[in-house]
């Protein structure tokens, strides 16, 4: 048989479109999860990880920003996860039992969204064994209301349910909380989109890594960004973040921090509108290289 040419044929579908990836040697293992069943606004983000994965095929791999390839590091992708919907609880402890695996192999895992309460399922296999870590969650939204329609596990509860597992959680480029947060929330651990926007990206990397552990679990909800650039969310803020500051944070970050885990949530693609999740791929394949070059 003739060898495979990369122009008579599409490339492999995984993150990345990656030739020859293995489990055993990869130190990036990503998770889809096609699960968006406690949305209250616009649904579709369990086409999110679909999108992510079709787009980034035909992303370049070598990266002028960084002046490497960074599919170097080695990534892996499992088959996505098939969704749970007997219960919102019975999903993240689904969640759970597959990050231990990919922790328990010494992996870091990737979980592609999906709505935001998947997080939950990460943080609790790290705490399982163990693993003291910070957490910073980048989202227009605090998602910090205890219940919601009578639910205290959905994406719009989940910075509440993560807290109770690990309380250094700190949250960037807020713009939308609601009124009890308000009150209470630690401005030594938020940075509203103003703040983000008066201090600018090099202060704002230093603020993250003056505020938080040695270790990071990263958790990146796609409507932080302004909608002018990713209209492709469930529930979208104005006056966000933009591609290019988010990358200069993770790189600032990045030097500084070790990644235990991330993932990336809530994209809600938009039919025959294919930049947001061009964006998304490429935004995913810059942060890994931020942290692991």
């Amino acid at each position: 048989m003739p060898e495979k040419l990369p122009l008579n044929s599409m490339p492999d579908y995984n993150l990345f479109g990656l030739e020859g990836q293995s489990y055993d040697s990869a130190r990036v293992v990503v998770l889809p999860v096609p699960y968006d069943s406690t949305v209250t606004y616009k649904a579709g983000a369990r086409e999110g990880p679909n999108a992510i994965i079709d787009a980034s095929r035909n992303i370049e791999l070598y990266s002028y920003e960084m002046a490497a390839d960074l599919s170097k590091i080695g990534v892996y992708t499992l088959p996505a996860l098939a969704p749970d919907l007997s219960s919102p609880e019975n999903m993240v402890a689904r969640i759970r039992k597959e990050i231990g695996i990919i922790l328990d192999d010494k992996k870091i895992p990737l979980m592609l969204g999906g709505e935001h309460t998947i997080t939950l399922g990460a943080l609790q296999a790290l705490k399982e064994r163990k693993k003291e870590l910070s957490v910073v969650h980048f989202d227009a939204h605090s998602d910090t209301r205890q219940e919601l329609f009578g639910a205290k596990y959905m994406h719009a509860t989940v910075m509440s349910r993560a807290q109770e597992i690990y309380p250094d959680i700190f949250q960037v480029g807020l713009r939308s909380v609601d009124s009890d947060y308000a009150k209470k929330m630690n401005r030594d651990k938020t940075l509203m989109i103003d703040d983000v926007q008066k201090l600018g990206v090099d202060e704002v990397a230093n603020t993250i890594i003056d505020s938080t552990g040695e270790n990071v679990y990263l958790t990146f909800d796609f409507d932080v960004l302004d909608p002018a650039e990713m209209p492709s969310v469930g529930t979208p803020e104005p006056n966000g973040m933009r591609f290019s500051e988010v990358v200069e944070i993770m790189r600032g970050v990045g030097k500084e921090k070790e990644l235990c885990g991330l993932d990336f949530v809530e994209l809600c693609p938009i039919p025959y509108l294919h930049a947001p999740d061009f964006l998304a791929a490429k935004l995913i394949y810059l942060t890994l290289g931020c942290f692991m070059l």
